[in-house]
């Protein structure tokens, strides 16, 4: 049996070694060394395979974009060794039953955005937006996309702008029902603000991905008041609100190999969906380029990714990736 599997794995590593193009050697140690990767023996043969075969599916959609074919662009990034599924693992899963009946009312937002007549709006040029970071292979967007809203709630409010705690949500929220590293719905993160009286700020509590609750009241860095759903589905709703209050946590559909590696462009796949929203990130705006309007989303996976870590998503094309199926907005004391 053992001389069987022995076999087995031989012809598996000749297999990989066969299918691997040696053109590409300098290009595979340059984007080990861009993104600190490094393998057992024994594993970077399967990775590099697994590599390539993302790189050629980026190059074949790359080629559909220069003919005009689609909007965006994709591009290597540190997600490259993931297959498409192992790349879906790492996502959540976020249920639309668990939206509140509590929704700010769209008429109202409508009536007051209005009076501004916005055609674009960009919150990281007025302020409201801390810089990309990383989580890391932590499922933990959810923490990153409440604390951007309640950065930029309480920027509006106070005119200070404070990185704050996304491992003090990580940490201390768990009672609610959010799962740390496993994921979690910024709804929660912000009700949990609330319960404990504040969030402590990143300087006082980092990012670690350790859990243990070390939350401090005498750090405390910023308040919520409450928290409210947008009416599901309604993307004149988000606009008028991100016009009208500021940046708003949003969950998406994040699991295609398309947005893996986007890169630029107006991101609009037909396969997104709707209904399965799996990431949590945080809209800071919208614009347009042309006729084509979009959502400027910030993401939580570092500057590599995207456009410097934001991604441009297609605006008033039925809710594309489920973009308000799930938003939220919180309001600073």
């Amino acid at each position: 049996m053992k001389a069987i599997f022995f076999m087995v794995c031989q012809a598996l590593c000749l297999y990989l070694i066969v299918c691997i193009d040696s053109r590409l050697d300098f290009k595979w140690q340059v984007w080990k060394k861009t993104h600190g990767k490094q393998y057992k023996k024994a594993s970077e043969l399967q990775k590099r395979t697994i590599w390539e075969e993302n790189l050629r599916k980026i190059n074949a959609h790359n080629l559909q974009y220069k003919r005009g074919k689609t909007t965006f662009k994709l591009g290597m990034n540190q997600f490259g060794d993931l297959t498409s599924s192992e790349f879906a693992s790492m996502l959540s899963s976020y249920s639309v039953k668990h939206v509140r009946d509590i929704t700010l009312s769209a008429a109202d937002l409508r009536s007051a955005a209005s009076q501004l007549n916005l055609t674009s709006i960009d919150y990281r040029k007025l302020g409201y937006v801390t810089p990309v970071q990383d989580q890391g292979f932590c499922g933990c967007c959810w923490a990153f996309s409440a604390a951007g809203a309640i950065e930029g709630q309480t920027f509006n409010k106070t005119g200070k702008l404070r990185a704050l705690s996304k491992q003090n949500l990580l940490d201390c929220s768990e009672y609610l029902g959010n799962q740390g590293c496993t994921g979690g719905r910024p709804s929660l993160a912000f009700q949990y603000v609330i319960d404990n009286g504040g969030i402590q700020a990143e300087a006082t509590y980092p990012y670690t991905m350790v859990r243990t609750c070390r939350f401090n009241s005498s750090k405390v860095a910023a308040t919520v008041a409450n928290y409210k759903y947008l009416p599901i589905g309604d993307e004149q709703a988000l606009a008028d609100a991100l016009a009208t209050i500021g940046p708003i946590s949003v969950v998406i559909d994040a699991s295609q190999i398309s947005f893996q590696f986007y890169l630029s462009g107006i991101y609009n796949d037909p396969k997104c969906s709707v209904l399965n929203l799996s990431h949590a990130m945080l809209a800071v705006g919208y614009g347009f380029q042309g006729s084509n309007n979009y959502w400027i989303i910030k993401n939580s996976w570092g500057t590599l990714w995207g456009v410097n870590g934001y991604l441009m998503l297609a605006k008033d094309k039925n809710n594309a990736c489920g973009i308000n199926r799930m938003s939220s907005i919180m309001m600073a004391n």
